[in-house]
Formats: C-alpha cells, structure tokens, sequence
C-alpha cells in the first residue's frame, strides 16, 4: 500500500482578510486542488481534498481514518501525521480547538481526528470485551530532544536506542493503560499542555516541537485448535499501534520575525522537516533505484522509520493556506505530499 496524502485548506483568517490577502487556492472536486496565482497555475490531485467548508467529521470519515483504527486493532502498524505551515490547521485538524480544557470541554462537533479516534477505538474495545489492552505514551522532539509529555517533573531528555527486533525506540518512556474516552482525553491535554508552544507573527500558539502521541493495542483474541486437538484453546496475541503525530509547521524566520531563543527552534524544526522530505524523496523513487535512505538524519526521521517506509500504514494529513500571501510555502508542502503518493510500504 502507500500513504494516503490528504489535503485540508483551511478558511482565509480575519487579520488575511482585513489586509486584503487574495484566495489562491480552490477545490475542484474529486480529490483535486487548483493553485492560481500570478506565474502559478498548477493542479494537483490526492485521495481527498477538504476545503474550508469540510467539517471535522467529514475530515475523520473521507479521510478514512476510521478504517485505519481497524487496522490498529487488527494487529497493523498505523500512522497519521499532519504537517504544512506554521498556522495552517495541524493541530486544530488532530485535536480541535486549543481552548478546551477539563472545566471547558470542546463543542463535540469541533473534536479532531485524535478524540474520534479514542472513540471509536473504544466501541471495538467493548464489542471485543477483554480481549483488548489499550495503553498511551506522549513524546515531543524539542530542539532534538526527546521529552516525554506523560511523565510528572520537569521534562528531560530520554535516549534514542536501536534494536535488530524492534527498530528505533525510546527508553524510560511512560506508558499508562486507559480503558475509558474520559481517561485518554485527561491524558491528552496533560500532555498538550506540556508541550512547547509560543506566539510569533503567522500564529499566535505556535507548536515548537513534533508531538507523537501512540495508542498501543494489544489483542490476546483466540482459537479453538485443529481437528485432531479441537479442545485446545490457542491464543493469538496481536499488537498494533496508532500514532499521532503533530508536526511543528515549517516556517521562515523573516516572515515569522522570531529571533533569539524562537529563531533557534525555528531552524531546528525546519532541520528535521528537510530531513523528513529527503528520505521521502528517496522513498518514493523505484524499489531498484533506491540509494539508502538516511533516517538517521534526525530523531524524527529515526522515530518515523517504520512508518515511512517499512511495515507501516500512514494517513498523511497536508494543511495548506488558501492566502497568496502563503503561496510558496503551499506550494511546497503540495509538492511534499506529491512525492509521498509515490512511496509504497509493506504492512
């Protein structure tokens, strides 16, 4: 299979408005989008394109976001990672509004993919009675550190290891089992919460880290045995995974005005964004023409191996923003989501 890059425009913003940027980018429909601009004129075509009319629910079942819970819960590796510019929808897309909390809980039309997600993970968890473990561990790459975002104290770095049966892993990292919607959502905010995040020009919650939030399923489901042993009861343990992954948006300095500690983050996010989309690059060419593929290059690459290109399902999520004011940077994550059509991965 390859990923599933979907877009999703989001609505021009009232400072784009007042300052009279223009709406260069347009659905047409049929998974296909239009970019027109002066000396731009491209169309380009993806599994789904949600325009900024699409609500979260729509978002949650074109996408088919629901059938990936089911390959989680089938014992498959899956992945949905959303990425694009700093103050396109990432975050909104995954986990709705920043302003909810446990005293003011989101509108239930407004929850992201994240809490659809849980709910629906959920329901099979009750369809499958105790067959099904379900346990969360919250991670974000700050400036190349690993943090984990679950853990009480003040965050600190965790090492980055490799095993031949494992691949790239986290040691130490907490995972805390939950078996209801009520204790996932807690854990979600605790650790969003923790996450690093600052205001600058193009957005005023900008997230300065990559956040991978996993739901690990584990299934012990079983199997009367064959003919010749039909009272032998065999287990069948399965264990599948569903990452969440919040990209920090890729952004420029000059446009952004951030400097000092801000212009540091900054160039440490677009360090491992370059990365990323080089090992894309290199995936999505001929099996036989590959070279090797360098996700050694940064801890987000290394964390993302497996989902990339190895036995992985991913659901890629691509943000844009319709202002001609974004035109090069939309451009360039549409470009980004091109070549990941390419890639094909062996679940």
């Amino acid at each position: 299979p390859r990923p599933h890059p979907t877009i999703r425009v989001r609505p021009l913003t009232c400072t784009e408005t007042r300052r009279g940027d223009q709406q260069v980018v347009h659905s047409l429909g049929d998974g296909a989008v239009h970019v027109s601009a002066a000396r731009h004129d491209a169309t380009f075509g993806f599994s789904a394109v949600f325009d900024a009319g699409a609500s979260q629910e729509a978002v949650f079942e074109g996408s088919g976001m629901r059938q990936l819970v089911e390959l989680a819960t089938d014992g498959f590796s899956c992945t949905v990672f959303a990425f694009g510019q700093t103050g396109s929808g990432k975050t909104y897309t995954l986990m709705g509004p920043l302003a909810q909390s446990e005293t003011q809980p989101a509108s239930p039309a407004l929850l992201g993919l994240m809490q659809r997600s849980f709910t629906c993970l959920l329901e099979q968890s009750r369809s499958r009675g105790s067959d099904l473990a379900l346990s969360a561990s919250y991670l974000e790459i700050y400036n190349e550190q690993i943090r984990d975002l679950l853990s009480p104290g003040p965050p600190c770095a965790l090492p980055l290891r490799w095993s031949k049966t494992r691949g790239f892993y986290v040691e130490n990292q907490l995972s805390v089992e939950f078996e209801s919607l009520e204790t996932i959502v807690s854990l979600l905010l605790q650790g969003s919460q923790r996450r690093r995040t600052s205001a600058h020009a193009l957005n005023r919650h900008s997230s300065r880290s990559h956040a991978l939030l996993t739901i690990h399923v584990r299934s012990r489901a079983g199997r009367w045995g064959p003919k010749h042993h039909p009272a032998v009861w065999v287990l069948q343990a399965k264990q599948g995974t569903l990452c969440f992954v919040d990209l920090a948006g890729s952004e420029r300095v000059k446009e952004t005005g951030s400097s000092g500690e801000l212009s540091a983050e900054a160039n440490s996010i677009n360090r491992s964004l370059l990365a990323l989309g080089h090992c894309i690059s290199l995936l999505a060419k001929p099996r036989g023409k590959r070279t090797h593929i360098p996700y050694r290059d940064s801890k987000l690459t290394r964390l993302l191996a497996r989902s990339l290109g190895g036995s992985g399902i991913t659901l890629m999520v691509a943000c844009i923003s319709p202002s001609s004011r974004c035109l090069s940077e939309t451009l360039s994550t549409l470009h980004y989501a091109s070549r990941a059509r390419s890639v094909t991965t062996r679940p």
